[in-house]
């Protein structure tokens, strides 16, 4: 019996690519990563005493995209010369 193609798909397998500030490089990252088809989400951590700045926002991909996203927004990054911190560590779903 053959079996349809979605079973072999890994699920709930995201990742914390990195952390922008930086909006303009947060559209750049976003345009990149579309064009390239590869599936991304924002997420938006909340305010703290240590994390103030309102803009910071978390990119995460899937673990199978993760080399060409991290390529990608290390030439956008370095091209631009917008700080960018890369976390690289398994993202902390909040509805599973």
């Amino acid at each position: 019996m053959e079996q349809p193609l979605y079973t072999s798909v890994k699920v709930n397998n995201e990742i914390e690519l990195c952390e922008v500030s930086n909006p303009d490089c947060k559209h750049l990252i976003e345009k990149a990563l579309l064009s390239q088809r590869i599936s991304y989400y924002i997420r938006w951590p909340k305010n703290s005493i240590f994390r103030r700045n309102k803009n910071t926002c978390i990119i995460c991909v899937n673990d199978n995209s993760k080399e060409m996203a991290e390529d990608i927004v290390r030439s956008i990054c370095d091209e631009m010369g917008y700080p960018v911190k890369f976390l690289m560590r398994r993202s902390q779903n909040q509805y599973l």
